[in-house]
């Protein structure tokens, strides 16, 4: 599966104007084939999302790689995930030598993506069963935090735990979605639009207005 690895960075990912290397190089090692269902492997490689288990989805690879380059995280860094999902994301991160604390909503989801970054000697992941929506205020605060599903408002708790200099990047919005980086500053937290895109909807205290 390299050379389709190989094949996916090189005509999904920097012929859209990804340029940071250490994300190319991330993306070129996480086996994603691994991360999706077994009668899915032949697609992994392809320019799309594919379902997963419980309703969700593993995010097109251009999508991934540009959240993870829009959220300059190095070696160091610690990064809150919102949605662990099957632990693709996650799995990128460490590889560029964060720490990642990842959170999902749904259980079996959270249990499956912790067995397989395990076996994957992911250990840099520490996932928990949970309500993102909260963050994870323990370990806050964050140089990054990525979130793989969308809130129709960006929920205060999350922007709380930003570290001065750090960076969101989360999908808003419910029909209409944009996918936007807000940065910490002495200032407050500015918000930079960057491209239309589509998520499954956050769940749990985001749908219910708190």
């Amino acid at each position: 599966m390299r050379a389709e690895r190989e094949e996916m960075v090189s005509e999904q990912i920097e012929k859209r104007g990804i340029t940071d290397a250490n994300v190319l190089a991330a993306m070129r090692q996480v086996p994603r084939h691994l991360f999706v269902r077994e009668h899915d492997r032949s697609l992994a490689y392809g320019d799309h999302a594919l379902p997963i288990e419980e309703g969700q989805t593993i995010s097109q690879p251009y999508i991934v790689a540009l959240m993870t380059e829009l959220a300059k995280v190095g070696r160091g860094s610690t990064v809150l995930e919102v949605g662990t999902g099957s632990g693709y994301q996650a799995a990128v991160l460490a590889e560029l030598g964060a720490k990642v604390y990842s959170i999902e909503i749904v259980k079996n989801l959270a249990d499956v993506a912790s067995k397989r970054l395990n076996m994957l000697e992911y250990h840099g992941v520490t996932v928990r069963h949970g309500d993102g929506y909260d963050g994870w205020a323990e370990h806050a605060p964050f140089d990054a935090i990525i979130v793989t599903a969308a809130p129709e408002t960006i929920p205060e708790p999350l922007k709380s735990q930003l570290k001065m200099g750090g960076r969101m990047v989360v999908p808003v919005g419910s029909h209409q979605q944009e996918l936007m980086v807000l940065i910490r500053t002495e200032r407050g937290v500015d918000t930079h639009r960057v491209i239309p895109v589509l998520f499954v909807p956050m769940t749990g205290k985001a749908q219910r207005g708190q």
